[in-house]
C-alpha cells in the first residue's frame, strides 16, 4: 500500500468524499458499487478512501467510470486499477488520471483496452 500512496498522494475517506460532492456516504458507496470511483482501504481499521484527484467540481472525474469498466473487465482489481491509474504511461501525458482530467479519454481508454490483453 505504501507505493500505491506514495502515487495517489491525496486521499479521501468516504464522508469527505460525501462532504465534496454535496450528499451522504450511502449514496458514496452506491458510487463504489456502480464503479463511478473506485476505491483502496487504507490505515489501521481498513476504511475505504477515495483518491482526492477522483472528485471534481462536485462530482466524480467525467469519463472515469468507462475507463474503471474497461479495467475491471480486464479482470484488475480496485488496488491494481488504481495502481494503473495513477502510475505514469509514456503514451500518455503523465498519468491515465491526468489524461482523464485534460478530456483524453479515449487515449485513456486504448492503453487501458491493450493493457488487458
Amino acid at each position: 500500500m505504501d507505493e500505491l500512496d506514495e502515487l495517489v498522494g491525496s486521499w479521501l475517506a468516504l464522508p469527505e468524499v460525501a462532504e465534496r460532492l454535496g450528499t451522504d456516504v450511502g449514496r458514496v458507496r452506491r458510487m463504489l458499487q456502480d464503479r463511478d470511483l473506485v476505491a483502496a482501504r487504507r490505515g489501521e481499521r481498513r476504511t475505504p478512501h477515495v483518491p482526492a484527484s477522483l472528485v471534481a467540481d462536485g462530482r466524480p472525474l467525467p469519463d472515469l467510470r468507462g475507463t474503471l469498466t474497461v479495467l475491471f473487465d480486464a479482470g484488475y482489481s480496485d488496488e491494481e486499477a488504481l495502481r494503473w491509474l495513477y502510475t505514469p504511461e509514456p503514451s500518455l501525458p503523465g498519468t491515465p488520471v491526468e489524461a482523464l482530467r485534460g478530456g483524453r479519454r479515449a487515449e485513456v481508454r486504448r492503453r487501458a483496452q491493450a493493457m488487458g490483453f
